[in-house]
């Protein structure tokens, strides 16, 4: 929502302040400067990332205007799952989630959570983390070690959309330029003509500079930012998995392998420590 609104008041501010100006909208329609800025942009785009990003990047945009992935109960239901786990590890030995680890989906556990569930990429991040624990051959050190890496690379690969949508935002001002220059090519090819014909021509140059400009930090560039900030906010979902499970290796129960958990949340989304332990209690 605050995205919609922040173009409105991009879009408001220019235009609107444009036009108390006494400036005529209709001479900031080029249509042709928005061809040669979008269309070049896009092919710079399509050139300088791997077919991976680029859908990632349509499957994100679209997102951003859906709200945030993870919401305060998601994490209350993550926090839930990986304790109702941990219970049964702890009462039934590291070989009693065997099952639970390798068929999630037939998994009384697992089950609970069916939003959980059809997260594909977290679900195989939990169960994996789960078969090294039932293995029994690594140290927590050593699972916390490769558990870090694997997060990670999660990190990485979550913020590469946001980095390509970025460098886009940034070559549209030189694209931009690009369209003037065509511009004043064609305005010098008017010269000798009627005068109102040249200064349509410079004034159709300089909307091209103003659209990559605009573009680019008003619109464009925002996105990006907002595309990070959701790929760093949906990261905990991973760090705190992470971080239950490894306490609970170190030894601690899982009240406390959860608490750790619940402390890595961002304040807007970090359930109380009261009313988890009431929600925890309730589950069990």
């Amino acid at each position: 929502m605050l995205i919609l609104i922040g173009f409105v008041v991009v879009v408001l501010s220019v235009f609107g302040g444009y036009a108390m100006a006494h400036g005529r909208l209709g001479a900031l329609w080029q249509p042709y400067e928005l061809i040669i800025i979008g269309g070049a942009a896009f092919g710079a785009f399509l050139a300088a990332n791997p077919v991976k990003v680029v859908k990632a990047v349509l499957r994100g945009v679209p997102g951003l205007f859906k709200g945030a992935r993870y919401k305060r109960e998601d994490y209350v239901d993550i926090l839930s799952m990986v304790y109702d786990v941990l219970v049964k590890a702890r009462k039934e030995g590291m070989i009693g989630i065997e099952k639970d680890a390798d068929d999630p989906g037939a998994s009384t556990i697992f089950s609970k959570y069916p939003k959980l569930l059809a997260d594909h990429a977290l679900m195989e991040f939990t169960t994996d983390c789960l078969r090294l624990m039932v293995s029994g051959n690594l140290e927590p050190h050593e699972l916390e070690q490769l558990l870090e890496i694997e997060v990670e690379t999660h990190h990485q690969e979550a913020a590469e959309p946001a980095h390509a949508l970025q460098v886009l935002a940034d070559s549209l001002p030189g694209f931009g330029i690009v369209a003037a220059v065509l511009g004043i090519v064609i305005t010098m090819g008017a010269i000798g003509g009627e005068v109102s014909e040249i200064g349509q021509h410079v004034a159709g140059a300089l909307v091209g500079t103003f659209l990559g400009i605009l573009l680019g930090y008003g619109f464009v560039g925002p996105l990006a930012a907002a595309m990070q900030h959701r790929a760093h906010e949906e990261g905990k979902a991973f760090e705190i998995i992470k971080m239950a499970l490894v306490s609970s290796l170190r030894g601690y129960p899982p009240t406390v392998a959860v608490e750790f958990a619940r402390k890595l949340l961002f304040t807007d989304v970090r359930p109380a420590f009261a009313d988890l332990e009431a929600h925890l209690r309730g589950n069990r």
